[in-house]
């Protein structure tokens, strides 16, 4: 079994490479008839196509009975235990305004149980890589979360509530709690990069409402093998299907969801239907 998920492991980064180095080259050349709009605020661009399906060409090179659930194109159901969670271009605004923080994530879930993540920085040429038990990786060097154990003296990331606007006073309360605790709140705009940030120490914590499962498949495993704790807002672990994330050391973990669940309990459960 550890050969074959180190077959998944290299597959899934050599897809996120190839993915990745699409949209490097193609950085800062989109013409506005290559950029579309899925919803407010949600860009879709001719890269993330071209992006996902030369992904999705590595992935059934080596495994094209396996099930494939990517951003763009939807979910190809096979009937096997293994799925591919892909997003092909995390951080889409940023790489449609010129600023160059986006990712390519890749997962792999076995009977909906994540057995590997990768998650790929291009900008930076950063890989971020863990399998289930296995730790997690930078690089190739071994990463592991922040040692700090309160919100004094912590560096979080977060993300506006822009799929979320209805929620937007009880977020602002939430923050305005954390930001006056803290010594400093970040906005990256890509929240595979923000959990990989988190997993590696940079940053101490991140929160983030009504997030996609392909933002965060890979990114919550990399963290979650770092000895991070990943929760929703209220200290549950049912954030793949309610979209909230809550992420960070054990220490600072129970600090945050101490306010979150104060803050954004209602807004939790409460979402309406979009």
């Amino acid at each position: 079994m550890d050969n074959f998920i180190d077959e998944l492991k290299e597959t899934a980064i050599a897809a996120a490479r190839l993915g990745g180095r699409i949209l490097q080259e193609g950085f800062g050349t989109l013409t506005s008839d290559q950029i579309g709009l899925k919803g407010v605020g949600d860009y879709i661009t001719d890269l993330d196509h071209r992006s996902e399906q030369r992904i999705i060409q590595e992935i059934r090179k080596k495994f094209p009975d396996h099930t494939i659930q990517a951003e763009e194109s939807g979910e190809v159901k096979t009937g096997s235990p293994f799925r591919w969670i892909i997003d092909p271009l995390d951080g889409t605004t940023n790489y449609v305004q010129g600023i160059p923080i986006y990712s390519v994530s890749i997962a792999v879930t076995e009977n909906d149980q994540t057995r590997m993540g990768v998650v790929y920085y291009p900008d930076q040429d950063e890989l971020f890589c863990a399998s289930k038990g296995k730790g997690a990786f930078l690089n190739g060097q071994r990463i592991q979360c922040s040692k700090k154990i309160s919100l004094e003296g912590a560096i979080l990331s977060t993300g506006f509530p822009w799929r979320s606007k209805y929620a937007v006073t009880s977020y602002l309360n939430a923050f305005k709690e954390i930001f006056l605790k803290v010594d400093g709140m970040r906005r990256m705009g890509s929240a595979a990069i923000d959990l990989c940030y988190t997993a590696c120490g940079r940053y101490d914590g991140f929160w983030e409402m009504k997030l996609k499962p392909w933002d965060i498949a890979a990114g919550i495993l990399i963290l979650q093998e770092a000895g991070g704790r990943v929760s929703d807002f209220i200290g549950r672990d049912d954030f793949f299907k309610s979209g909230d994330v809550v992420a960070a050391n054990p220490q600072i973990h129970a600090e945050l969801t101490a306010i979150t669940s104060i803050y954004l309990s209602e807004v939790h459960k409460n979402i309406p239907g979009e």
